[in-house]
């Protein structure tokens, strides 16, 4: 009888199919063996797509004249650093004596795509070729995905989608960085002053890189405007004082105003003076009366379970940690047997889990990690809260694709106390959303007043928890101070008389979008560019996604690294790169549909159709090829003299500096940075890379504004030549040059 051949995807999991399966076997180099089964492993990517120059010589120059390149088949070779143990996977496939492969890479498109490469590069044939499927890394969960292991060959259409991502990666990025960077990688070089003329193009991170600029610009851009409410103060009786918004409604003097900003306010102040003038005039301090009282209940349900951007966007917010750390932290939960698999994008349960939830919930009861949630967990098992779920919204085959969303398994508890406190805290979010779905939904009571003096209405909205229901399990709390506000107002009635103490003009202003931190960007990504504040909203809009939840965290994390964003550490927030700005407008005027982010989604989606064998496989690779050379067609207009001033005039329009194709405008590099430039604008003298946290900057000293020539003499020499007029805090002249002196400009009178 042949053996088995276990493949996982790192020596980690291998280990841990050992000890599961208590396999008494002897350790070798790459492998352990035992009587019936040998274990072995990948690290990761062994084995990637060869550049164009492993197919000809030529093609290692960057030219237009080699492009685009479209190979009729393509060619792969083993990654160098992992060569050893990938010939260590090989002698063991080629072994005679094992027959039976089972494939236990991460159960996933890139998992699939891993083991595949081996397979090829390798030529396995003859051998049962069986795949474990598990959404989870206990002992009950890979024993059952052993034992229902499903033959290798149904996964083919998943590992074709797999091979086709990667073409079109590898297509897109070769073709368009090279021809972006022939037209105008010299200008970019030249203006940014140094030797990075490639321009990096990709088909998900360029639409990425043009959601952030865009946003950026729309910031940039905004115009604020202001407007005027009139807030009226209202006393029933002595103590017992609540206030209104004033709003138009038919019977108003204002109704459809051109003096309007919306319904409930004036685009200036003197309108809002003038109501309250007319108001005075009608009876202030006399007799208001309450039109109407209308009391409403409201149910608000737990929210939906975490898959990975949710969770990436709740660590974000809650925790200041960027998308790929955030994966990095779950993937350890996952190892450690602790929670399901992280790269999911489903946000429900299957409906053969849903069956036997009960189990899950039994075992956090003996969890010690937190008396609270053995409390919690008890509750459910005895009110029998989780019969129900299954004909919920938290149940949901048709959701679902490789996984289900991100639950505790209730094991690994061992593993618990040796988390870091970060760990923890994110383990137990887990917990808390997985609870929280089976307690009942919150209760409010929502009361809504209409005050009414003459012929204008002021309206009173007040909401207050009268059942936390699922939130005591969030560890949310009811505003104290609502509820006790709430009391008097109940006892309001319609057509009751109330004084009218006091009117007010509380001034706004309209406000920009908000910049796009690392968490919300991951869920603009989820939805095709669209960012969905509103939970309940975002349960209901579910679009094709930019990238995948395996791959999202690393475009940001590529963007940063080649210095097209930057991220503010403490909060989150990214901002383009001058660097960046540029790129895209590159690929703005070149390859527009690159940054468009619902086309970036479709190439996704099509994807998705081959490995749900909606599409053939060459059909999608017909489109991909016939993309590629009509774009070319397009980007090759400005195969000649670049006008760079026009090009880059909307990344510049705040500076004075006047662009050209030699940038000999600009008056330097950056000497703190040294990655940023040195650009003047109406404040002074600044380094474009100050949205990465760059401090250079000189404006006024002493009274003194500082010449350009004597910017450019700090940046060459590091100091200045001697200028006179400065002026002290009392008034004194004196004259000193301006030096560079540990990343500051200092005053040196020598």
């Amino acid at each position: 009888m042949g053996k088995s051949l276990f493949i996982t995807e790192k020596p980690s999991v291998a280990m841990d199919y050992v000890k599961l399966l208590n396999i008494k076997g002897t350790k070798r180099d790459g492998f352990i063996e035992s009587e019936r089964a040998v274990f072995t492993w990948c690290v990761g990517h062994m084995v990637t797509m060869s550049y164009p120059e492993v197919y000809d010589e030529n093609l290692k120059r960057w030219s237009l004249a080699t492009l685009p390149f479209l190979p009729n088949s393509y060619k792969y070779e083993v990654i160098p650093a992992v060569a050893k143990q990938f010939e260590t996977v090989r002698s063991l496939l080629d072994r005679e004596d094992i027959t039976t492969i089972y494939v236990c890479t991460d159960s996933g498109r890139e998992g699939e795509y891993i083991y595949r490469l081996v397979d090829e590069m390798v030529g396995v044939k003859e051998k049962e070729k069986k795949r474990v499927w598990i959404d989870s890394q206990t002992e009950e969960e890979i024993k059952r995905g052993i034992k229902e292991a499903k033959a290798l060959s149904e996964y083919d259409a998943l590992a074709s989608s797999a091979y086709l991502r990667a073409k079109e990666d590898y297509l897109l990025g070769i073709n368009f960085s090279r021809l972006l960077t022939l037209i105008y990688g010299k200008s970019v070089a030249s203006i940014m002053k140094d030797d990075k003329g490639v321009i990096a193009v990709g088909r998900v991170m360029s639409c990425v890189l043009g959601m952030i600029v865009v946003r950026e610009r729309e910031i940039r851009n905004f115009i604020k405007i202001p407007f005027f409410k009139t807030i009226g103060s209202f006393e029933v009786e002595e103590n017992k004082v609540y206030t209104g918004e004033w709003r138009t409604t038919e019977i108003s003097a204002y109704f459809e105003s051109p003096l309007l900003y919306s319904e409930s306010g004036f685009k200036r102040r003197e309108s809002a003076e003038q109501l309250i003038g007319e108001l005075k005039a009608d009876g202030f301090l006399n007799e208001a009366i309450i039109q109407s009282v209308t009391k409403t209940n409201e149910n608000k349900n737990p929210p939906l379970l975490f898959n990975l951007a949710e969770m990436q966007n709740e660590c974000s917010k809650k925790f200041k940690i960027n998308p790929d750390e955030t994966l990095s932290k779950i993937q350890s939960l996952y190892e450690k047997k602790l929670v399901t698999y992280p790269r999911t994008d489903a946000r429900v349960l299957s409906t053969s889990v849903a069956k036997q939830i009960d189990s899950n919930i039994a075992k956090l009861v003996r969890f010690q990690g937190d008396e609270e949630i053995k409390v919690i967990a008890q509750n459910i098992l005895d009110k029998k809260w989780y019969k129900s779920i299954e004909k919920s919204k938290y149940v949901d085959d048709s959701k679902i694709t490789d996984h289900y969303a991100i639950i505790p398994t209730g094991e690994g508890f061992e593993n618990y106390n040796s988390l870091k406190d970060l760990d923890k805290d994110i383990y137990n979010l887990i917990l808390r959303r997985f609870l929280a779905i089976f307690y009942p939904p919150a209760k409010y009571s929502k009361l809504t007043i209409i005050t009414k003096q003459g012929n204008e209405c002021f309206f009173t909205t007040d909401k207050v928890c009268t059942s936390k229901g699922y939130l005591e399990v969030s560890k949310s709390e009811t505003n104290q101070t609502e509820e006790k506000e709430l009391s008097f107002l109940n006892n309001l009635k319609k057509g009751q008389k109330v004084k009218l103490n006091e009117l007010i003009i509380k001034e706004g202003e309209t406000s920009p979008p908000k910049k796009y931190t690392s968490g919300s960007i991951i869920l603009a990504m989820e939805n095709a560019g669209k960012l969905i504040e509103d939970e309940e909203l975002r349960e209901q809009i579910k679009g094709s996604g930019i990238g995948t939840s395996a791959t999202r965290a690393e475009i940001l994390k590529k963007l940063e690294k080649i210095e097209y964003i930057s991220t503010n550490k403490k909060t989150q927030i990214l901002s383009p790169t001058t660097r960046g700005e540029m790129v895209y407008e590159v690929i703005k005027d070149s390859v527009p549909t690159m940054l468009n982010p619902t086309l970036t989604a479709s190439w996704e989606k099509g994807l998705g159709m081959v490995a749900d064998r909606e599409l053939p496989p060459e059909e999608f690779m017909i489109k991909l090829e016939t993309y590629i050379k009509n774009n070319f067609t397009r980007a090759l207009k400005h195969n000649g003299v670049i006008e760079t001033k026009k090009l880059f005039g909307e990344v510049f329009k705040d500076t004075e500096m006047i662009i050209d194709e030699s940038g000999n405008n600009v008056p330097g590099t950056c000497p703190f940075c040294k990655k940023g430039h040195i650009i003047k604008s109406k404040k002074g003298y600044g380094c474009t890379n100050w949205q990465s946290g760059c401090k250079f900057f000189v404006s006024e000293i002493c009274g003194i504004a500082i010449p350009v020539d004597q910017i450019k003499n700090l940046l060459k020499y590091g100091k200045t030549e001697i200028i006179s007029g400065f002026k002290s805090k009392k008034g004194n002249e004196f004259s000193a040059r301006l030096v560079l002196k540990d990343n500051k400009i200092e005053l040196d009178f020598q």
